[in-house]
């Protein structure tokens, strides 16, 4: 079975690929040449790139070499997405772009002068007459030029620039055909596009995360702990792309807000503590009334869990590994990620929620938002996670919509509220589109105001 989905998805990748060289080489070029080698060239080399990034990563290359491949390479898979969206968007822009040609056209020729259009050329001598078959001096087994579909565009657009340089309807100087024009004006169209939008994506990224407000009243929450604010972080994902640098403005962000608590609530990290504590160092500079607390994402079970556990202790944070801890109004827990069943660290609702007193509220700490399904057996009355990146791609959007109850921002669910973080920083490409970045404020608020 595995075998069989690996061929489908080599086939759909070879089949797209091949589809965007054709649209933005082969039909924007006059023959065989080296735009043509060089497109093909360029869309290899960028999957190898990409691919070669992603095995360097979670091989555990060395640093260097990870840092190396993935800017090139992580760019190339976003990049790759909106050109194939920009052709196909294009193939409904094509044929309206040739009508208006054509009227444009038939409009400029003077009157009583037919527009000219390009054709095939005459019928040479020799060539197969209505009866099928050939005349004398034309070998049997030669090809007529009627049956070669890429002749006789090739001499339909000899002929139509013959035309137009012997001073019959048209510019007065030799020019590409109408088909050439059209198809270069629309792969300029998608490669602009999809440069645009991978680069403001980016640059959103690189920029770093706005801050989000969201009120949230908990039926439980005392008087007193009205207004009490939580910084809510998640997806940072530092590693060869986003480094220190990126590190600094999240934390400067988060600290800005003056939040009472912090919560980071998994994927800090893309690599070993080897090649990132330096990067992560800046989060012991994180400043909150009531501390800074961390559970696990799925990438930490990737890049060697239990060392960034004690890792983030050292910076000050505090670990919630399925444990929870009893502040002055509320309860806050934690649980691992699913991630680290594989590992026997799995998340524990048991021991991270039995035995508290529920007439107290629950905040709870979880990295993925299907474990609100427990969370609600477990009777919390808030889950605070990350793990979507809203879809981080647009249209993924779609995609991660479908495998989680909650894509982004804040929804009930049964008692249960769950709030989604879109996460701070981005995985594999260091770009979004349609999927802002964020470190969200939660103020809880209660009813007995």
């Amino acid at each position: 079975m595995v075998i069989v989905f690996a061929l489908l998805a080599l086939t759909v990748l070879v089949t797209a690929n091949w589809y965007l060289w054709r649209r933005l080489f082969r039909d924007t070029t006059h023959g065989p040449g080296r735009a043509r080698r060089g497109g093909a060239a360029l869309i290899a080399g960028g999957w190898a790139l990409a691919i070669g990034a992603l095995i360097a990563e979670r091989a555990g290359a060395p640093f260097w070499l990870q840092r190396v491949l993935a800017w090139p390479g992580f760019l190339w898979l976003a990049l790759s997405i909106y050109l194939l969206l920009g052709v196909v968007v294009g193939e409904a822009v094509r044929p309206l772009l040739r009508r208006f040609l054509e009227k444009r056209a038939r409009a400029a020729a003077p009157a009583g002068t037919a527009v000219a259009h390009p054709r095939p050329d005459p019928v040479p001598v020799g060539a197969p007459t209505g009866s099928g078959k050939p005349e004398p001096g034309r070998p049997a087994s030669e090809k007529p030029a009627s049956e070669d579909p890429e002749a006789e565009r090739t001499a339909s657009e000899r002929t139509a620039s013959e035309r137009t340089a012997s001073g019959k309807p048209g510019l007065g100087a030799p020019s590409p055909s109408r088909r050439l024009f059209v198809s270069r004006v629309a792969a300029g169209a998608a490669a602009a596009a999809a440069a645009g939008t991978v680069g403001y994506g980016t640059y959103g990224v690189l920029r770093g995360p706005r801050v989000k407000r969201v009120t949230v009243p908990l039926a439980k929450l005392p008087r007193a702990a009205h207004g009490y604010r939580i910084a809510v972080v998640s997806d940072i994902h530092l590693g060869p792309v986003l480094g220190r640098g990126f590190a600094q403005k999240v934390v400067d962000t988060i600290n800005a807000t003056q939040p009472d608590l912090i919560a980071v609530v998994g994927d800090l990290v893309d690599g070993s503590v080897k090649d990132l504590g330096p990067a992560a160092a800046p989060l012991s500079q994180l400043r909150a009334r009531h501390g800074s607390y961390f559970v696990t994402g799925n990438h930490e079970y990737f890049s060697g869990a239990e060392s960034w556990v004690e890792e983030v202790r050292r910076l000050g944070l505090t670990p919630l590994e399925n444990a929870r801890t009893e502040l002055a109004w509320f309860d806050l827990a934690g649980v691992n990620d699913i991630a680290g069943e594989s590992e026997g660290q799995g998340p524990d609702f048991t021991r991270a929620l039995g035995g508290r007193d529920t007439a107290r509220a629950c905040v709870l700490l979880a990295h993925q938002p299907v474990q609100i399904h427990d969370a609600m057996r477990h009777g919390v009355d808030l889950q605070l996670s990350g793990h979507t990146h809203g879809g981080q791609l647009w249209p993924g959007n779609l995609v991660a919509a479908a495998a989680n109850p909650t894509l982004a921002g804040l929804e009930r669910h049964g008692d249960t509220q769950l709030y989604v973080s879109r996460g701070a920083g981005a995985w594999g490409p260091p770009t979004r589109v349609g999927a802002p970045s964020d470190i969200t404020v939660v103020e809880l608020a209660s009813r007995h105001v």
